[in-house]
This record gives C-alpha cells, structure tokens and sequence, in this order.
C-alpha cells in the first residue's frame, strides 16, 4: 500500500524546516575558531620543547664524548706544553657542564651517553682534527644552545 503526500503539505513542511533551522546557531567553521589556532600554538610550544630538550641532550653527550676524548689522548701526549692546553680545554668543557647545570637544562644523568665507538660518533685520526671537532662543536651546537636559553636572551629595550 502506498501513501500518497499532498505537494502542498511537503512545501510547508520544507518551509517550517528551514524556518526552525535557522533559529539554531550555526557552528564555527574551523578555520574561524579560536580553539583551532590555540591547539596549533599549543603543539607547537611542545615541539619546541622537545627540541630543546634534544638540544640540550646532543651538547652534554657531546661535552662528555669530547672530554673523554681529549683525556685520552693527553695521556698519549708527552709534551707539557700540549698537555697544559689539553689540560685547559677539559676545565672549559667541564665549567660548560657547570653553566649548564645553572641554567637548568636537561641533566645528562637522565639519558645514556653514547659510547665512543657509536656510529653517531665521529672518528678522528690527530689531535689537530679532534681539536677542530671541539671548536666546530662549541662554534654550532653549544651556542645555539645557549644563545636560545631564557636565562642568556638580551631584553630588547
């Protein structure tokens, strides 16, 4: 059996529709919604977080991994003069650890260290190289470190 509607009856029904539709607040469109933005602000200061952490766990690594390094070769080392400034290099890494303590990033003691035959490590054939390494590696990672530290950002006024 088959009901047969009246047109005039599905007209007025279509209009008392789109009437009582309209009284319904319409919802944002994502991209107009504040919380959208403020969820993308929110991930991005977590990423940048993590970074950070990141960073500050490859400059202890790498201050640990070059300290060992010079220790062993200074042992190697038979002129005073070298080891005086092997001797040197180590105190400034070891008052960098400090400075770093001071300005609370990430203790070292929380992650392992890789060990010096790790393949994230880089092998060096003379001290003058390894000394390069050690320059280089102040000159990139421990100054961007520390130059995005909160403790170390100039005021700009």
């Amino acid at each position: 059996m088959m009901c047969v509607v009246p047109p005039g009856l599905v007209v007025v029904l279509l209009i008392v529709l789109q009437w009582a539709g309209r009284g319904l607040p319409s919802p944002v469109r994502p991209i107009c919604d504040p919380r959208v933005l403020d969820r993308f602000i929110m991930e991005a200061r977590d990423t940048e977080t993590a970074l950070t952490g990141e960073q500050a766990l490859e400059v202890q690594s790498g201050l640990s991994l070059l300290d060992q390094a010079l220790g062993a070769v200074r042992e190697s080392v038979s002129r005073a003069a070298v080891q005086s400034l092997i001797d040197n290099n180590k105190s400034n890494i070891h008052s960098l650890s400090q400075v770093l303590r001071s300005l609370h990033i990430q203790d070292l003691s929380l992650s392992p260290v890789p060990a010096v035959g790790d393949s994230a490590t880089r092998k060096v054939s003379s001290l003058s190289e390894l000394l390069r390494v050690h320059t280089n590696f102040l000159r990139g990672k421990v100054r961007l470190l520390l130059t995005n530290a909160p403790a170390c950002q100039q005021n700009s006024t």
